[in-house]
């Protein structure tokens, strides 16, 4: 997730350099026909440019907003699963008698959801670090299933099912800790519907098209100017439309481990702080720090 801080230029340009290089290469082709051919075509108005300009601002518009909905949404089922995490913990330790080890272990489980869930969404190795977290019991039963956060919440409801059998929770009390758990899997779901569901590629495609077109029609209608001045103009103008177009795609997919990410990692290792301190533990984790100008 991107910070308040100041984004290096760098950064910036890294992620529009190719369309840029396109954007000089088209200016230049442009302009070296316009010149060749300036008696046989046909004069621009500068109104194209400007109709084509303002049909970009639309499209644009309306993909910034499709994309911020989805990383908002990401940022909302994550801001759940802590609160959810939360309330899981309070409840075991108000509904559990006799039995501090079983809800250690549920805690302790509940945090390696929470990094399991985060490394799967990102496509990394959702196994990483679970030893420290679960038994290894847990860890070669993981193993055996294709979605290795839910095989977790299995867990979980077979963990509170014995503590019902063994009379240390009442009824209620089960029903309350299992409905807990409903709102975890749903939240899983959630994250897992946006990262499975694609952005049409082909809307895309049609606006790199679009603004490629535009930088074609603006050089064109601005054949009376020099060419040292038009092409700096040409590359800044489609320089703020690319730029837009990246953020928009990047946001669109919060799960990608990139800068523009929801912070999964570092909200994992606040419940894990969370969860730690209501049980009591001494070897309690630092919050992760930002890198330089985003958190991840």
């Amino acid at each position: 997730m991107l910070l308040n801080e100041r984004i290096p230029a760098a950064y910036i340009l890294k992620k529009i350099r190719k369309e840029l290089i396109y954007v000089l290469a088209v200016s230049l082709l442009v302009l070296v026909v316009t010149e060749r051919f300036h008696d046989i075509l046909p004069e621009m108005p500068l109104t194209i440019p400007a109709f084509i300009g303002t049909a970009i601002s639309v499209l644009l518009s309306f993909k910034l907003s499709q994309s911020y909905d989805r990383w908002w949404e990401a940022r909302k089922i994550w801001g759940a699963i802590v609160n959810d995490s939360r309330s899981l913990l309070l409840q075991l330790k108000g509904f559990v008698s006799g039995n501090d080890e079983a809800i250690k272990t549920i805690a302790f489980r509940q945090i390696a959801w929470c990094y399991c869930l985060g490394n799967s969404l990102r496509g990394l190795d959702p196994l990483v670090n679970m030893e420290n977290y679960i038994s290894k019991e847990d860890l070669n039963g993981m193993k055996g299933h294709a979605n290795k956060p839910l095989s977790l919440l299995q867990f979980h409801a077979r963990d509170i099912k014995a503590l019902k059998e063994k009379g240390q929770l009442e009824l209620f009390s089960q029903i309350q800790l299992d409905t807990t758990l409903v709102r975890l899997c749903d939240s899983q779901g959630k994250a897992e519907r946006i990262k499975s569901t694609v952005f049409p590629i082909t809307y895309r495609i049609f606006l790199h098209s679009i603004i490629y077109l535009f930088v074609v029609t603006l050089s064109i209608a601005l054949n009376n100017v020099a060419g040292y001045f038009e092409i700096p103009l040409l590359v800044l103008i489609s320089s703020a439309f690319f730029l837009l177009e990246k953020t928009a795609t990047h946001m669109q997919d919060p799960f990608e481990n990139r800068p523009t990410d929801t912070a999964v990692t570092a909200i994992t290792r606040t419940i894990e702080i969370n969860l730690k301190e209501l049980l009591g533990e001494e070897n309690i984790p630092k919050p992760i720090q930002p890198e330089k100008f985003y958190q991840l």
